[in-house]
């Protein structure tokens, strides 16, 4: 886990200054070192945090190559960049790591490299000999990229906090934002600033001021996985056995261990030396302790349990809003503050934890009411989710089309300009009729960007590298081709071929007959209406003078209590912290 910012244009020389406050701004992003370089040219100037991970005596970037002047800035890990080094003929130091083997593979062959990376990175490269800059992300977005442009200059960073220290940057409310709580796309709530797409180049041609941008990985054109269910299995478990592991760092590493499906298979493949979950007294509900109890004692992992309270909550909140740069929709927020909190406090650099498997094998149940109707669902011991259930109620009795019923299962607020209806739609569109994967491409369009950006934002204000081995190149187009009924059979138990993966891998029962975990869930929103209510309001209230016009329904929204499932208060909550804090102050 690093941090870049940057600057490119004409006159980039003469704000050095202005490069190097914005990298120092992300210093928490890599305290193994904060450094900026110039371009020989005097074009552009590169920053970069420095975390330490391949190799702890490694020297902190920014990168040059002296032959051509190239100038690399890197946020991630690549975990194939030996093997890649290897069939490109790229030589690599004794004590060179994968932003070596980068500089050298993008000298040699361009963005074309960027097809040949397995791992999770957003990167900066200027190119004197052509005065262009390039910006990279990865394919699912795992690392954060924004950038504006202003007065001839483009400017970059890992956070948007950088940004607008860079210059004036206005508060906008994006529509969508009272629908799912999130931007989407690559819109952010400061006018100016966007996030660079997943898998998208950004080039600037510095003298010219133009821009393109190009998508240089597509999962929906993945071919449909024609083989059997067997042979499926067998492709499955192998690259999942071949994989996993090759996201295990050579330092000792932490496990986010909810005690369901995901994290246990994680557990069993990496052996992580610590395990760490997270309960709440008294919510029963949500305490998964006992099962991680079990997985970590049978792998030999020390298990450290977190127990955060409502008062931590309180105290926590503004940390949480500085990481988060704004506002965003996940309800394990405050589990993964806490989680991480305390991993940073063992001394610990990489975080591991198990995102992909829902979005790619349908383990949520908002896509099982797609796929088998509601009545299906909750007879299926599902009685819980009757009110969302109840969103695929149609008037007439008749039902919903996928789309609009996917739409409203994601839909946590009005939609009133249909931008989370168009998404959805689009996704459908381009799964090229097959439900389950316009499924994926509808959480990847919507859901999907929260989940991502808060793992790596709340893990960086720690100094922690987040990883999420599922994410595997293979791995995620594997999953992405195989039909639905090799992701879930029964409405109750999704990610059927994760479960029999980890069977014939040899795991024990315990992990692969378990129903679905809860996840890292917190009881915020209950607290919010309970013992915390008077403190929210008050929160909110206060916010509600500062606020912009804009902003201020949102807010007053929030005054009303809710049931235990709505965010609506949580999010009025996020949202007042946010206006609190100087950055967003400074830019409203």
């Amino acid at each position: 886990m690093c941090g870049i910012a940057g600057l490119a244009g004409g006159d980039a020389v003469r704000h050095e200054k202005t490069v190097a406050a914005m990298g120092s701004s992300q210093h928490h992003r890599g305290p193994d070192g904060t450094m900026h370089a110039a371009a020989s040219d005097g074009r552009a100037v590169l920053a970069m945090n420095t975390l330490l991970i391949v190799d702890p005596h490694a020297m902190p970037g920014p990168y040059r190559d002296r032959a051509t002047g190239i100038l690399i800035a890197f946020n991630g890990e690549i975990y194939n960049w030996r093997q890649q080094a290897a069939a490109w003929g790229i030589k690599i130091g004794e004590r060179e790591t994968d932003a070596y083997f980068l500089l050298r593979a993008w000298t040699k062959i361009g963005p074309s490299c960027l097809d040949g990376l397995d791992g999770m990175f957003a990167l900066a490269v200027y190119d004197p000999r052509a005065a262009k800059l390039f910006l990279a992300r990865d394919r699912l977005g795992e690392k954060p990229l924004y950038w504006r442009l202003d007065g001839g200059r483009l400017a970059f960073a890992s956070e948007v906090s950088a940004l607008t220290g860079y210059g004036p940057a206005p508060l906008v409310l994006r529509p969508e934002v009272t629908a799912i709580e999130t931007p989407t796309g690559v819109d952010t709530p400061f006018q100016g600033i966007q996030l660079l797409a997943p898998a998208t180049l950004l080039s600037f041609d510095v003298p010219t001021g133009s821009i393109d941008q190009m998508t240089w990985w597509h999962l929906e054109n993945r071919s449909p996985f024609t083989g059997t269910y067997d042979e499926a299995l067998a492709r499955f478990s192998t690259i999942l056995a071949e994989q996993i592991p090759l996201r295990s760092p050579a330092c000792d590493f932490a496990l986010l261990l909810s005690g369901g499906l995901d994290s246990a298979v994680l557990a069993y493949l990496m052996r992580p030396p610590v395990c760490v979950t997270v309960r709440y007294r008294g919510q029963d509900r949500l305490d998964e302790s006992s099962t991680a109890a079990v997985i970590a004692r049978d792998i030999g992992a020390e298990l450290v349990v977190v127990e955060p309270d409502h008062v931590d909550f309180t105290q926590a909140l503004p940390h949480m809003m500085r990481a988060l740069d704004y506002p965003m929709g996940n309800a394990s927020t405050f589990s993964e503050h806490m989680a991480y909190r305390k991993i940073s406090d063992l001394g610990l650099r990489v975080v591991v934890g198990g995102l992909g498997p829902d979005e790619f094998l349908m383990g949520y149940v908002r896509q099982a009411l797609v796929l088998f109707e509601p009545d299906a669902v909750l007879n299926a011991g599902l009685e819980a989710y009757r009110p969302l259930a109840a969103k695929l109620l149609h008037t007439a009795g008749e039902p919903l089309e996928p789309a609009e019923g996917a739409a409203r299962l994601i839909l946590r607020g009005p939609d009133p300009d249909g931008r989370v209806r168009d998404l959805v739609a689009d996704a459908m569109a381009r799964a090229g009729g097959d439900l389950a994967r316009g499924l994926t491409l509808a959480d990847l369009a919507t859901a999907w960007r929260p989940l991502v950006m808060t793992s790596d934002k709340l893990a960086s204000a720690y100094a922690l590298e987040r990883r999420s081995p599922y994410l595997a190149r293979d791995l995620v187009e594997l999953s992405y081709r195989l039909p639905a009924e090799h992701k879930i059979t029964e409405p109750a138990q999704g990610k059927r071929i994760l479960r029999d993966a980890a069977k014939a891998l040899g795991l024990p029962r315990e992990v692969w007959d378990s129903r679905d975990k809860l996840g890292f869930a917190s009881p915020v929103p209950s607290w919010l209406n309970d013992n915390l209510a008077a403190w929210a309001n008050s929160r909110i209230r206060t916010a509600l003078t500062d606020a912009p016009p804009p902003f201020r329904p949102l807010l007053k929204e929030g005054l009303t209590p809710g049931s235990r499932f709505d965010r609506t208060r949580m999010q009025a909550l996020m949202a007042a912290a946010w206006f609190s804090d100087q950055t967003a102050r400074a830019a409203a």
